[in-house]
């Protein structure tokens, strides 16, 4: 066999010119070890990370959060505010109502910090154009609270984009219905 011509060795082992055994114990040196375990390694870590991927996938989709908005049909800012949202990872359902107020009170949200949509997520009441880092800061923090407000409709703020925004602020709103300044925009 010649050890210099490793696809004329394959060639002979596989006709039957060399026996497999002699063949493949010289078809088999260092060098053309260290490329098969190359390959291997390269193939394996391939399927890891492959997995892995697909594993990530998987849980961020079952742990998508959810968010509820309840808007007037007739808004366009609200909108605005529900793709902000879902750009930033959430999984958003709307509900056209005709009594944003009814629905921002019946969550439990104080009257005085409205704007124009209300939304449900993870145990906490979202009132008005209240920044997704926000919410996520929120859920992450879990303090207690019934929820953020950005009261009015800020220019700047999500869904309210403007050539000429205000600073804002995001309100933590209290169970007892004070507040305390959250995040200065």
């Amino acid at each position: 066999m010649n050890t210099d011509r490793p696809e004329q060795d394959y060639k002979n082992v596989m006709s039957g010119s060399v026996s497999r055994r002699e063949g493949l114990v010289k078809l088999m040196t260092s060098e053309t070890i260290g490329q098969t375990i190359v390959t291997i390694l390269k193939t394996t870590l391939r399927s890891l990370l492959l997995a892995s991927l697909i594993g990530v996938g998987a849980a961020s989709a079952q742990s998508a959060v959810r968010v509820e908005v309840f808007k007037s049909p007739y808004c366009g800012c609200c909108g605005k505010w529900v793709e902000h949202m879902r750009q930033a990872g959430f999984v958003v359902s709307t509900h056209e109502v005709n009594d944003v107020p009814a629905a921002r009170k019946q969550l439990g949200m104080p009257e005085r910090y409205g704007s124009c949509h209300t939304a449900k997520v993870g145990g906490y009441v979202i009132e008005g154009h209240v920044p997704a880092s926000d919410v996520k800061r929120l859920l992450a923090e879990k303090p207690q609270a019934v929820g953020l407000a950005v009261p009015s409709m800020p220019p700047g703020s999500p869904g309210m984009e403007s050539a000429r925004p205000v600073p804002y602020q995001t309100l933590l709103v209290r169970t007892d219905g004070t507040t305390q300044v959250f995040v200065q925009h």
